[in-house]
């Protein structure tokens, strides 16, 4: 059975006299796999970037001199000539400052809070902060997929609508556009109704 939460004033106004199929709150704004994955990686970049901060730099800090070839010419940088040293460390940096980037926009990611989520006969409302937004079901594909226990769990909900994503390796691929309903308690109950719900207002007709 699942448990409605207290409403906010904003999103009761906002269903107004609509039947009610759910109103639950989200615990996280996105499920765990994607920001885990830039976390790993923002990680994995600041540790190879590393090596070459101590390499180039490590020993000008212990006032040690480096020797390193400019113009195919032998160069010693140290800290009475650390001029080849400058565009190294520009680029260190900035490789350092995307790594961190990427690691604090999955830890982000992953403490994002989620909003409140109500169903009812004809939409999906997602309300957050004070901002909602109002999907009619027919928007959605059908494509729902599921990550957890019956207990707790992620929802994806694929939309119609999507964009062309380009790929050096291969052919340009479409990614959909989804809503994810992330951190939710009686997952198998909630895409239960998402599903009939998304098959009564599909715009569709039925193959004969």
């Amino acid at each position: 059975m699942i448990q409605n939460v207290l409403i906010p004033p904003e999103l009761r106004t906002l269903i107004g006299t609509e039947p009610r199929d759910f109103v639950i709150k989200a615990r996280r704004a996105q499920p765990l796999k994607g920001p885990i994955i830039l976390i790993i990686f923002g990680i994995v970049w600041l540790l190879f970037t590393s090596v070459f901060f101590v390499a180039f730099l490590g020993p000008l800090f212990m006032g040690e001199d480096v020797s390193m070839l400019v113009n195919d010419q032998p160069v010693v940088a140290g800290p009475e000539n650390p001029g080849p040293l400058i565009m190294p460390a520009i680029i260190i940096g900035i490789f350092t400052l995307v790594g961190i980037g990427l690691l604090w926009f999955g830890i982000h990611l992953v403490t994002k809070e989620g909003g409140y989520f109500a169903a009812t006969p004809t939409r999906l409302i997602s309300y957050r902060k004070g901002s909602a937004t109002s999907i009619d079901w027919e928007q959605f594909s059908g494509h729902i997929e599921i990550h957890g226990t019956a207990g707790k769990g992620d929802i994806t909900l694929q939309l119609r609508t999507g964009r062309m994503v380009s790929s050096k390796n291969g052919p340009d691929r479409y990614v959909p556009d989804a809503v994810y309903i992330a951190g939710i308690q009686d997952v198998y109950e909630v895409e239960k109704i998402c599903r009939q719900r998304i098959k009564e207002n599909d715009p569709t007709p039925a193959l004969a």
